[in-house]
């Protein structure tokens, strides 16, 4: 039985768990928080990602914890709703929001449950060689494989492929995620709220994602600016941050913000695109984010779809990671390459930095899902997002060693 380092316990990492162990590996996995993150924003599954959860046997509990939500509405400098995009006007995938939406850590509990496999928490790998692996906090160990799935700030790709910026191209915007409440009756439908540049830095946005109509929320605030020198990485600091960034704002912002200081369940990064010419190196794989972070609304499906071509692969293989890897590079490239392409406009699309470029945007919006073309103009997701022809990988034999 091959034994299988993974290395992040979210989506891609708990995915490839419950696929190597239906194909008899022995996953281990190692996670850097002290417990399981069930934290983060709702997160869209389109395409071939449907098929992977239907064939792990979760879609039933997957669509249990939908968001309910129906889609996404832009509102204007007062609040009033300007333009909107149900989840199906592209398609089940092919919208800003797509038809089956879940909050992260609901799909990530789901996960932990079906995987059934050993977690380290408190643990980060400090040391990769041919045969051992060392860590922060515990003896070395003799691994067959490793996996980095942590994310777009990846350890592993660091210890494996180095630190190069070449290796992450920045997109110029910070994001962060957070547990509110409102009392806006969002009926469902996730609303954008923009401001123009301000208090040092370029457009700003605030998403408010519901769940149901509890007046539970997840709160997006993202704002556009170069790389800060001094970019906080504590809690504190982030949330001191985001206040200044987003001080003398009208709308439901102040709320927000005061809210958001009796949270410690707050996700904030800067925002890139992972750039590596081949995910693996000798026994070491990345999968997710760590090898093609910097997608649309696409992250979470990629992993899914990632995370079952690597075991499939693996197991196909026999466990010989040397051609199971080179199999699940070629299956996945084009894949990825399809859905890394984004809408035009990028961040200035995102938060334009003008009160009329935030007009001009709405008005497009308004206009996009009557006009011909439209699915295009968003990036083609629906296409995309269904560009992988899954294999079936069932009743592979037991790896060998």
């Amino acid at each position: 039985m091959r034994s299988v380092l993974i290395s992040g316990a979210g989506v891609a990492g708990l995915s490839l768990a419950v696929w190597l162990r239906r194909y008899g590996f022995q996953p281990t996995l190692v996670e850097r928080a002290t417990a399981l993150r069930t934290g983060g924003q709702a997160i869209d599954i389109r395409g071939a990602a449907r098929e992977v959860v239907t064939r792990m046997g979760i879609l039933d509990a997957v669509r249990a914890h939908h968001t309910g939500t129906r889609g996404i509405a832009w509102l204007d400098e007062n609040g009033n709703r300007v333009a909107a995009m149900s989840g199906d006007d592209f398609g089940d995938s092919g919208g800003i929001v797509a038809e089956l939406e879940i909050l992260r850590g609901d799909l990530v509990r789901i996960l932990h449950d079906a995987a059934d496999v050993e977690i380290r928490y408190g643990t980060q790998i400090t040391g990769i060689t041919e045969r051992e692996v060392t860590f922060d906090n515990a003896p070395p160990q003799s691994f067959d494989l490793v996996v980095g799935a942590d994310g777009l700030g990846s350890g592993v790709r660091a210890l494996t492929f180095g630190r190069g910026s070449e290796l992450v191209r920045d997109l110029g915007y910070y994001t962060s995620y957070f547990p509110a409440r409102t009392e806006l009756d969002l009926d469902g439908w996730e609303v954008m709220y923009n401001l123009p540049a301000g208090n040092g830095v370029a457009g700003r946005v605030a998403v408010l994602y519901p769940l149901g109509n509890t007046g539970e929320i997840r709160a997006l605030f993202g704002f556009v600016s170069p790389e800060l020198a001094r970019e906080p990485h504590d809690v504190p600091g982030q949330k001191a941050l985001l206040a200044d960034v987003f001080a003398g704002s009208g709308w439901e912002i102040p709320s927000l913000i005061d809210q958001l200081q009796h949270t410690d369940d707050l996700y904030f990064a800067r925002v890139g695109e992972v750039r590596v010419d081949r995910w693996y190196r000798g026994r070491t794989v990345l999968l997710g984010d760590s090898a093609f972070g910097g997608s649309l609304g696409m992250g979470t499906s990629m992993a899914l779809v990632g995370a079952y071509v690597l075991a499939g692969e693996l197991a196909a293989a026999g466990g010989d990671h040397r051609v199971a890897f080179a199999r699940y590079d070629s299956e996945m490239r084009e894949y990825v390459r399809q859905n890394r392409k984004r809408p035009p406009g990028g961040a200035n699309g995102f938060a334009p930095r003008t009160r009329r470029g935030i007009r001009l945007r709405n008005q497009f919006m308004r206009l996009l899902p009557h006009l011909p073309g439209g699915g295009k103009m968003m990036g083609g997701i629906q296409k995309s997002a269904n560009s992988i022809t899954l294999k079936s990988y069932e009743g592979m034999p037991s790896p060998r060693r």
